[in-house]
């Protein structure tokens, strides 16, 4: 449908859940994958999924708050497909609790994968796409990254870092014909990050996903898959003229 054969993608966090869905959706629009995640052993079998679908892909374990390790798990993707087209930063990790709660360890930690590991991605990514003239950069924020909620202050916080480190590089990747967009999924279930929110907001007397459903206008919570498919048109040529949005996919929770 998107016409990504011959392409290569880079997708942080493909282990589970969304990365997991939007590796093998690329795979399944044609693209080879390249996978960087902690989890090693799923991110394997998210590779499995990639090569049934007939593209080729590799896993490198690491960690997408150290740099030094990011860096040169982008080199050696480059080296052994000979580019990466498409740049999908995915991984994160969400913590609960009031500012007053939240200790400054916790939200250190959540500011480490969530706004320095897209950063991290970014950085290491940037100057191949200039010198090739062209790329895709996909950044997963939220729409959280939009609003505040009550005990997610440290995920807002740093989903809005992330929209806003998206546009920043927008402007200054236009000039290369790099695009940099961001995807904001709303309350997406069957994913690791999903399942922690919901056991934390139990414990501080919070609705769960599916106890907020009625208020979704479409009438259901969203799946993995409902993000993937964002993701595979920002990374094809029929999304070439945006740059610099952050692509609500909420179901219509939020329309800002």
């Amino acid at each position: 449908m998107y016409n990504l054969n011959g392409k290569v993608a880079l997708v942080t966090g493909a282990a589970t859940g969304i990365g997991r869905a939007i590796a093998t959706r690329l795979a399944q629009e044609g693209a080879d994958l390249a996978l960087f995640d902690l989890n090693e052993a799923e991110a394997q079998n998210t590779a499995n999924m990639v090569r049934a679908a007939g593209r080729r892909c590799e896993v490198v374990r690491g960690d997408v708050g150290d740099y030094p390790q990011v860096k040169q798990a982008v080199d050696g993707f480059i080296a052994t497909f000979g580019a990466i087209d498409i740049a999908v930063h995915n991984a994160g990790i969400i913590h609960l609790g009031t500012v007053a709660e939240t200790s400054i360890e916790d939200f250190r930690k959540v500011f480490r994968v969530n706004v320095d590991g897209v950063f991290h991605g970014c950085k290491a990514v940037v100057p191949h796409m200039v010198g090739r003239g062209k790329g895709k950069i996909i950044n997963t924020a939220s729409w959280f990254g939009k609003i505040g909620k009550p005990s997610y202050g440290a995920y807002c916080a740093s989903k809005a870092a992330v929209i806003g480190l998206t546009q920043s590089l927008a402007m200054e990747m236009a000039q290369y014909q790099i695009n940099v967009n961001a995807v904001c999924p709303g309350t997406i279930v069957e994913t690791g990050i999903r399942d922690q929110a919901d056991a934390a907001a139990v414990k501080q007397g919070l609705l769960t996903a599916k106890q907020r459903e009625a208020g979704i206008p479409i009438g259901r919570v969203g799946l993995p898959d409902d993000i993937a498919r964002v993701v595979a048109f920002l990374a094809s040529e029929q999304a070439d003229y945006m740059t610099g949005q952050s692509l609500n996919v909420t179901g219509g929770l939020w329309m800002h």
